[in-house]
């Protein structure tokens, strides 16, 4: 693609005004960062992402209140996380941090644990012990 193809279509901003960047071919045949205000196709593909993401989300908030699983398992999801790097972040053997996703074992965690999880999280002791009654919002 040449500096004047890249594309420079009005479309919603995913990344909340963080400026875009696309490789092109200038003049001499070299390859330039060239600023882009979006393209349609990424609006679409971010779109349907965002969409999914919300979707698991809504759909790990239902299990949380059913009972299956506990409200880690929410916040894990809302921060896009698996046992792997929540327990690195939180300083937890990932093994752990799967047998925490159990409601019953959940519920009898040390608040020194609920801490470590809660600052991994970026998120208080007692959020981390609910999750939100309504669904987040598009």
């Amino acid at each position: 693609m040449k500096v004047n193809d890249v594309p420079q279509d009005d479309v919603f901003d995913y990344s909340q005004g963080i400026k875009k960047g696309n490789y092109a071919l200038d003049e001499q045949g070299k390859y330039v960062m060239v600023p882009s205000k979006g393209w349609d196709v990424d609006e679409l593909i971010n779109g349907l992402a965002y969409s999914e993401y919300l979707n698991k989300l809504e759909e790990t908030r239902k299990e949380v209140l059913a009972g299956k699983k506990s409200p880690l398992a929410y916040y894990m999801e809302l921060r896009q996380m698996i046992p792997q790097l929540l327990g690195k972040t939180a300083g937890i053997a990932a093994f752990r941090v799967k047998r925490h996703l159990r409601p019953e074992i959940f519920a009898r965690l040390k608040p020194s644990l609920l801490e470590a999880y809660a600052s991994a999280l970026a998120i208080t002791k007692e959020e981390l012990k609910t999750v939100p009654q309504k669904p987040k919002e598009r």
